[in-house]
């Protein structure tokens, strides 16, 4: 399974035990500012979920490496807030002497700072790296603790000896095969959301909704394919592009040129002022959008619109070509990830490492030829590793699987026409009675949500409950939402659609999600099993409702020693068996004989429950 490719992942320790020291020169920062506090989100100036290296500043100060979080740093104390999913992982990677870690589902970044701050401490915050909305969520916490907001550069890039450069990665064009529109016609539908919302301009603020926009795709961050930047969309008038990058390949620099004026990301300041001066209205996105540019369009005269980037709904809906290309991109990954699960069940008796499992899967999806980069670490996790929930092996972590434990591994990877994210739970010898109970727990969730049908209009939050009710009735649950939004030859985790208790967004036809309910036994397990599902249209006889359902894009097969055939119903039984004889027939014509022998075995019926 060797290969001399330049592989898309790295298992060096990023995580430090430096906090104590950066912490301090953090302080000395805050004094010679003037303030009491700063506050240091995991989020650059897009608000983005996966940063560029030189935005790693949460992971630099605190040493914790996950996606999500906020570190809040006073005077005398320090605290580091996060959410479900790193729990377990925030405290082994900070230093607990210096911060105190705070599960979100306790307390919010807001709360904490309201009942910890101290009468006439000045906060400090970066208004780039923080919304309108979080802003004034922030002015209410520090005036309930007697305190006060001040808007500074940031302290954190102050002391960052050695922070990495901008990215400039190479920007080029998304074919229309893939994209299934041109950027003009889809220039075209925004302006008539922006007549409709009375605005005169919009600023493209994500570089998610930037690269949909502009059918352009980049490579100024890890793993997904954006070109960092700003737009600004008149109602009327020509665009303004400002990338970051100067790479523009020369076929982009000719196309794009024609829509849109190109500038650098330099000048963009300079012409949102102009702009705002006029005066103008302009929209800015509430979830992307730094409080910096609020301020400055306040500031040059002119109005800021602070609601949602109506792009973000157009790209989450996709057209036929997209979803063409995912169910493409899901049928060779499936053969991969197949031949993966076949390998790993022939040599996992002998000890399978978790970075050899990570090194072979991404070796399984490269030999096909279209492997454009995973579309996010692997998390790779024998026995007690996958109960952390986003678990990333390193060579410090690295274990070898044993028999009589699970392995977990979630991954994904990105094609030119779909991007990919699959879960897969795997016994390593026999399981036990517990592990098989909560696999197949999670299996009826996972299966309740496949087999869902719902009116239009109904969100995420609504269903979330579907995959939880059989871990419920066990006294069980588990600590993360059950599905996420995802791109197409874009971010694995996509908005604003989700299947979760906070997914207030109704799920449209065209949305593509993730299903991936799970258990996790602190110390000695964790179970996941994730396919990727298509909102679709439902018409059902004798029905007066539109109705909607799910189509399972993802193709490969789910362990059945881990099933415990006595717990599933028999409507339960008949989706299992149909969705592994569509695997086999679907999968097996592209695998060689040895392989389809096993698919043919790991996807025989399991007939009627007991």
């Amino acid at each position: 399974m060797t290969s001399p490719r330049r592989r898309f992942q790295t298992f060096e320790d990023s995580s430090h035990r430096k906090g104590a020291e950066r912490v301090a020169a953090l302080r000395a920062a805050m004094r010679e500012a003037g303030i009491g506090g700063f506050v240091v989100p995991r989020a650059d100036e897009h608000q983005s979920e996966y940063v560029p290296a030189n935005a790693e500043r949460l992971a630099w100060l605190t040493g914790f490496t996950g996606s999500a979080g906020t570190a809040v740093v006073l005077a005398d104390k320090a605290a580091i807030i996060v959410d479900g999913r790193y729990t377990l992982q925030a405290p082994e990677q900070v230093d607990t002497a210096v911060f105190t870690v705070v599960p979100l589902a306790d307390k919010t970044p807001d709360a904490w700072i309201a009942e910890t701050i101290s009468a006439d401490t000045v906060l400090g915050y970066d208004p780039w790296l923080h919304t309108a909305d979080g802003v004034a969520r922030l002015e209410r916490a520090v005036a309930k603790g007697g305190g006060s907001l001040k808007a500074v550069s940031n302290l954190v890039d102050a002391v960052w000896a050695g922070r990495p450069s901008q990215p400039a990665g190479r920007v080029v064009l998304h074919p229309l095969a893939h994209s299934g529109e041109d950027a003009e016609a889809k220039l075209a539908r925004i302006r008539e959301k922006l007549a409709a919302a009375g605005v005169d301009a919009l600023v493209i603020s994500d570089p998610h909704n930037l690269a949909w926009a502009f059918n352009l795709r980049g490579a100024d961050v890890d793993h997904t394919p954006l070109a960092l930047g700003y737009a600004i969309v008149p109602r009327e008038g020509r665009p303004s592009l400002f990338l970051s990058s100067g790479d523009v390949a020369p076929d982009a620099r000719t196309t794009l040129g024609a829509l849109a004026e190109l500038a650098p990301r330099a000048s963009f300041e300079q012409a949102l002022s102009a702009l705002a001066g006029r005066p103008a209205k302009i929209r800015i996105d509430v979830a992307t959008a730094g409080a910096a540019l609020k301020e400055m369009i306040a500031s040059a005269g002119g109005t800021a619109d602070v609601g949602p980037d109506p792009i973000t709904v157009m790209k989450a809906i996709k057209n036929e070509a997209e979803i063409a290309g995912s169910r493409a991109a899901h049928r060779r990954d499936g053969v991969a990830v197949t031949r993966f699960l076949a390998w790993l069940q022939r040599e996992g008796s002998n000890g399978i490492g978790e970075i050899e499992a990570v090194e072979a899967l991404e070796d399984f999806r490269a030999e096909g030829g279209l492997l454009r980069e995973v579309s996010f670490p692997t998390i790779s996790g024998s026995g007690p590793n996958g109960a952390i929930v986003h678990y990333r092996v390193t060579t410090a972590s690295d274990r070898r699987v044993r028999p009589g434990e699970l392995f977990l591994i979630d991954s994904g990877a990105q094609y030119a026409d779909g991007t990919t994210d699959i879960t897969r739970t795997v016994a390593i010898g026999t399981p036990t009675a517990e592990m098989r109970d909560r696999f197949t727990r999670v299996l009826q969730g996972h299966i309740a949500i496949a087999r869902a049908v719902f009116p239009k209009g109904t969100t995420g939050a609504q269903i979330d409950s579907f995959a939880r009710r059989a871990l419920w009735e066990a006294g069980l649950d588990f600590d993360h939402g059950t599905g996420h939004g995802v791109g197409s030859f874009l971010s694995v985790h996509e908005g604003p659609q989700r299947i979760a208790k906070t997914g207030a967004v109704a799920l449209e036809a065209g949305m593509i999600l993730s299903n991936e309910p799970g258990y996790y036994r602190a110390g000695a397990y964790g179970i996941r099993i994730e396919n990727l599902i298509l909102v679709e249209e439902r018409s059902i006889t004798g029905g007066d409702r539109p109705m909607l359902g799910f189509e399972t894009l993802t193709l490969a097969p789910i362990d059945r020693a881990l099933i415990e055939p006595s717990l599933l119903s028999p409507a339960e039984v008949e989706w299992l068996d149909a969705y592994h004889a569509l695997v086999r027939q679907t999968l097996g014509p592209e695998l060689d004989a040895d392989v389809r022998a096993w698919l043919d075995e790991a996807t025989r019926p399991i007939g009627p429950a007991a």
